[in-house]
């Protein structure tokens, strides 16, 4: 017995093309044109979203009517005078070879290099440190070596130095341009006149480079140390000069002094009884510090526009002032036909439009402080009027706080105020405030503004 058996099936055998299933075969693709193998097999047979190469970029085939050959010819360079001949291999084309100069010949440059004559040397070259031979032979050199100094030193018969070499080459040619030119002024702007070689500054030059390049990291840090310092040294004195010279005129509020000024000698309010507002009381160390703190930061800029410190100047000095005084200010320049920015910001003007903007500030105080004190100086007549005995105004208060408040029963309703003023008395406490006195109970009235 078997399993088929068991369950009841048929034993008929299935054929093997039922049992085992074939797998799906993957579908080819081909491979692109211009991409190798390797490349397609990393992509997994997937193409690229975007083209990778592009088909102008692939190496074009030549045509089938060309016949490309490399040959083994002989040439010639125009930078050799002496007509040598040597051989490459060159790319011939229908066994027609190339025609023309060696291609690399344009990158042969020369330097032109001044000749004299036997007169013009005997006229204006002539010098003890130096023999017609020498300065003959250092020409030769400088042509043959390009005005490569070091190997005309090394191959010069005798010994000079670097720096010498050149100081005799660049005299002797500065010379022979300035004697052969027409005027000196057609030749001033040639290198040679107008740089003219300095063979003391090389000296040194060379000698502080020597000095540089053989220092320890020790004395390196040390330097260091020492160029900090003196930088900490130099913006420290620079801060106290700043602090020491004077500043810009500046728009600050008015002090107690300039307030007492406003009054005048004729007022009869005596200044122990005026209370200066606290803004305009109080000092603008502010004010001061913020314009010295502007001074020293342009002055730490040590270049900047004329307008920008202007702008800087004008926040500063308005730092301690509202924005609605700032407006005001503004629109009192407006009301003058004055720019709020020059035109043509010089030092002067700049000065100027600063001091009117200070003028302008110290007006508006002014003129707050006057409010202030005529507001002082009636409520001082008021009260002044109200320590004298017997007087009407002092009546007319005493008439007033002993008038009563009584209720207005057409604006509030006609009788339901006294209805339930009644209800909430009872009859008892009724009769009694009926007998009372009129007003007895009654808290006297505000005083108003009329009443004064």
């Amino acid at each position: 017995m078997d399993a088929k058996d068991i369950l009841g099936l048929p034993k008929t055998p299935l054929s093997i093309t039922q049992e085992k299933k074939s797998r799906p075969q993957k579908d080819s693709q081909r491979k692109p044109d211009g991409i190798s193998r390797e490349v397609y097999a990393l992509t997994g047979g997937v193409a690229p979203l975007m083209p990778s190469i592009d088909v102008s970029q692939l190496k074009r085939r030549p045509p089938s009517d060309e016949k490309i050959t490399w040959q083994w010819l002989p040439f010639t360079s125009s930078a050799r005078k002496d007509n040598l001949q040597l051989y490459h291999w060159v790319r011939v084309v229908n066994g027609v070879p190339p025609t023309g100069d060696y291609s690399f010949a344009k990158y042969n440059k020369s330097v032109d290099v001044i000749r004299y004559t036997d007169e013009e040397y005997e006229k204006h070259l002539t010098d003890p440190k130096w023999t017609k031979e020498e300065t003959d032979q250092l020409f030769d050199l400088c042509e043959r070596f390009d005005l490569r100094f070091i190997i005309i030193a090394d191959r010069f018969p005798t010994p000079r130095t670097v720096e010498e070499l050149k100081d005799r080459y660049y005299s002797v040619s500065r010379t022979i341009l300035v004697a052969r030119a027409p005027s000196p002024g057609e030749v001033a702007g040639h290198p040679l006149v107008k740089e003219p070689y300095n063979v003391t500054q090389e000296i040194e030059r060379k000698r502080a480079l020597s000095m540089v390049l053989s220092q320890t990291k020790h004395q390196e840090r040390k330097d260091a140390e020492v160029l900090a310092e003196a930088k900490r040294i130099a913006e420290s004195r620079m801060a106290a000069r700043a602090a020491e010279e004077p500043d810009l005129p500046i728009a600050s509020d008015i002090g107690p002094e300039s307030a007492e000024r406003a009054v005048g000698p004729g007022d009869t309010i005596s200044p122990s009884n005026v209370q200066v507002p606290a803004p305009a009381a109080a000092p603008s160390t502010s004010v001061i510090a913020d314009n010295s703190s502007t001074l020293a930061s342009l002055r730490m800029l040590r270049v900047y526009l004329r307008t920008y410190a202007l702008e800087q100047m004008v926040q500063a000095a308005s730092s301690s002032a509202g924005l609605r005084t700032i407006k005001r200010v503004e629109q009192t320049l407006q009301d003058l036909e004055v720019n709020l920015k020059p035109k043509v910001p010089t030092k002067a003007v700049c000065a100027e439009h600063l001091e009117l903007r200070k003028e302008i500030l110290t007006l508006l105080n002014l003129q707050k402080q006057l409010q202030y004190k005529e507001a002082e100086g009636s409520s001082f007549r008021d009260g002044s009027y109200g320590d004298m005995p017997g007087s009407a105004k002092r009546s007319q208060r005493a008439a007033d706080q002993d008038r009563t408040f009584v209720l207005d029963t057409i604006s509030f309703g006609g009788d339901r105020g006294v209805k339930r003023e009644q209800k909430r008395k009872g009859p008892g406490r009724a009769s009694e405030t009926s007998s009372s006195p009129a007003g007895a109970h009654k808290r006297p009235r505000k005083m108003k503004a009329s009443d004064l």
